[in-house]
């Protein structure tokens, strides 16, 4: 894998379409389109089939050998990011964008982001795990994390009652990191269980999630890195926003 190569962007993501790849692109393109051109970014696709998360040069930015991971070239020195929540963190207070700059605010987005990140191994690792990717079907594993599950989204479900964003009365990285987990499984574009788990029992999260959906920025950021599906929602790599065009 090249971290070197010298390209119009200064961001080079390496990452897979899976939720939490998703976070990092989605941002990215909201930035783009919150006119923030700094932003602009090279995606380079981690086939994480075939092992490239454990190339030396994707150890080199993220010594875990999991994606995503982030190499920003706009620093004196190319500073490696890696951790999902901590890729968001990073760009959001770079570009002073969707986190709240007042205390208050910045730790309720905060409190959600920490809280997802905590949350989603019982989604996937858990969860998606057992229920549609498991040789074997375990009733007990699949009844333990599917009850864990639907805590979860009864709790995101109670928080946006008469709420349209997850903290702080504004759109942020919260959103954006709960949403590629939460949000695609309560509106059927994840592990095929929305009628197993009765997400139609959790409307608010159905309708926030809807709400994300269709954010331009967020139909181009989950695009990106993707290899399967229809034809029309799969782009392997992202070297410039024509690519998405």
């Amino acid at each position: 894998m090249n971290t070197n190569c010298q390209l119009a962007s200064t961001h080079y993501s390496y990452s897979i379409a899976t939720p939490n790849g998703q976070k990092v692109t989605i941002l990215l393109e909201e930035l783009l389109a919150a006119g923030v051109s700094e932003a602009e970014y090279d995606a380079w696709f981690i086939d994480i089939s075939t092992g490239d998360q454990f190339s030396s040069g994707f150890v080199d930015i993220n010594p875990n050998s999991k994606i995503p991971a982030l190499l920003d070239h706009s620093t004196d020195t190319p500073t490696p990011v890696f951790e999902s929540g901590a890729i968001l963190l990073y760009l959001a207070e770079r570009f002073g964008h969707f986190l709240p700059t007042d205390h208050a605010g910045r730790t309720e987005v905060l409190n959600w982001l920490f809280w997802l990140q905590g949350s989603a191994p019982y989604l996937g690792g858990g969860f998606g795990h057992f229920y549609a990717y498991a040789p074997t079907k375990i009733e007990y594993a699949i009844d333990r994390f599917s009850m864990e599950v639907k805590r979860q989204l009864d709790l995101l479900n109670q928080r946006l009652e008469g709420r349209d964003w997850i903290a702080a009365d504004q759109y942020s990285i919260a959103d954006m990191a709960i949403w590629p987990w939460y949000g695609n499984l309560t509106i059927g574009q994840q592990y095929n269980a929305e009628t197993f788990l009765d997400v139609s029992s959790y409307p608010n999260v159905q309708r926030w999630a809807r709400q994300i959906r269709d954010r331009e920025a967020v139909q181009r950021g989950r695009k990106v890195n993707r290899t399967w599906g229809d034809d029309s929602e799969q782009l392997r790599e992202r070297h410039s926003a024509a690519d998405l065009d």
